[in-house]
């Protein structure tokens, strides 16, 4: 017996592509995220984009980021 997950998944495929981005952009921007988290994390970005513009602070390419993270977290 398909769970109901598997009947959701199953009734979204069958929904027109523009329509299953619509329902995706609202499902990524449902979770409940507290506001003070939020803000935080907007500080960041902006302190960090800041940082990038002025040249403080250099941008590591992505694979580079990524070796180093496999590195410090093996498995």
């Amino acid at each position: 017996m398909p769970s109901n997950l598997e009947v959701l998944q199953a009734e979204v495929l069958r929904l027109s592509p523009a329509d299953r981005a619509r329902l995706l952009d609202r499902l990524v921007a449902s979770p409940d995220v507290d506001a003070s988290v939020e803000a935080a994390r907007d500080v960041i970005a902006d302190q960090r984009e800041q940082e990038l513009t002025s040249s403080t602070l250099e941008a590591v390419p992505l694979e580079v980021a990524v070796a180093r993270l496999e590195a410090r977290f093996p498995g």
